[in-house]
């Protein structure tokens, strides 16, 4: 099975679909804007007349709607490198391991009084240091004698690993009281409810998010070659250890700080490089800056759907839920279309 075919594609679709694609994440971020758990006059809180609705608009939903589209891009990009780097349709962002350690430092950070040392940003810093943790561990672990990193190693390392994480989260998860423990249960869940949505937050993602996509993009027609097998890439001067390292370590970055202020959000990353072949090809110097776009529009209207239904629950469902239920079908819808399993 290859994830990598599809058929040939004009200059014109392509076009349309580089416009569209920037208006509708426009479009579904106003609309995150706009709409809530709560009704507000958009126009007294742009003036200054409502300072209810302005509290609302400027420290609630613009900068929550802003930081789901930074984690929603980070992880469609970092589960577009991934499955390329892997060849393997199957991979997402969550597959080495990052995640996991990421996850377990989130959750380490739930039980101790970090919280009064450093305030709500406790989770999101152990949560992120881990995940670097992790990304060092596996990087040491994946080197065979000769230094070389080889792209199936660091997949098993990574499948273990996250074992292993599930496996501390559920002891802890155990060993806490109820309150706490669906506290950590929400968290894992994937949630942009967190406090943390100030100007440091959204400009560190964004800063992260930059960089190791830029990382990503410039090694993107080494992975187109890479596609063809190591040895066809090594015979037009590839070399398949270092793409490797540097999509591992941009990836890697990506996943931490996503995971970091949000917490685990599945299907984004693994549903979006899918989706972006299907509308663009096999070119990954098309597919990446497409699945930055349709990954931070899918968050985002993801989340809006969470907060929408907030009168329908009483509560915010996690926005991962959403994901889930959304992610799983279409992607099954996808990845036949993708085989020809649909006509």
């Amino acid at each position: 099975m290859s994830a990598y075919v599809s058929g040939s594609l004009g200059r014109g679709w392509r076009i349309a679909v580089f416009v569209l694609l920037p208006v509708i994440l426009l479009c579904v971020m106003c609309l995150s804007i706009g709409f809530g758990a709560t009704d507000v006059d958009l126009l007294s809180a742009i003036r200054g007349d409502a300072v209810l609705d302005r509290l609302i608009l400027l420290h609630e939903r613009l900068p929550r709607t802003i930081l789901a589209a930074l984690v929603g891009a980070s992880l469609s990009v970092s589960g577009l490198a991934f499955q390329a780097v892997l060849r393997n349709p199957l991979a997402d962002p969550f597959i080495i391991g990052v995640a996991g350690g990421a996850a377990v430092g989130g959750t380490v950070a739930m039980l101790l009084p970090i919280g009064a040392v450093i305030g709500a940003w406790g989770t999101p810093v152990m949560a992120f240091i881990f995940g670097l943790g992790t990304l060092a561990l596996t990087y040491r672990l994946s080197r065979d004698r000769s230094g070389r990193m080889r792209a199936y190693e660091v997949l098993l390392i990574g499948v273990v690993f996250n074992t292993f994480a599930s496996a501390v989260i559920l002891i802890l998860k155990v060993l806490v009281n109820a309150q706490k423990a669906q506290e950590m249960l929400l968290w894992l869940m994937g949630s942009l409810s967190s406090e943390i949505r100030g100007p440091w937050a959204i400009g560190v993602t964004f800063l992260i998010t930059l960089v190791a996509s830029i990382m990503i993009y410039r090694v993107t027609p080494a992975l187109n070659a890479l596609a063809l097998g190591e040895e066809a890439a090594a015979s037009v001067g590839v070399d398949a250890n270092r793409v490797t390292r540097v999509v591992f370590v941009a990836g890697s970055m990506l996943v931490a700080s996503a995971v970091s202020v949000a917490g685990l959000i599945g299907f984004v990353g693994l549903i979006v490089p899918h989706a972006t072949r299907l509308l663009l090809g096999a070119d990954l110097r098309r597919n990446l800056p497409a699945a930055a776009l349709l990954g931070a529009a899918f968050l985002v209207a993801a989340d809006l759907l969470a907060r929408v239904l907030f009168p329908v629950f009483e509560t915010e469902a996690p926005v991962g839920v959403f994901t889930a239920l959304i992610g799983g079908p279409l992607f099954v819808w996808l990845l036949r279309r993708e085989m020809g399993g649909l006509r």
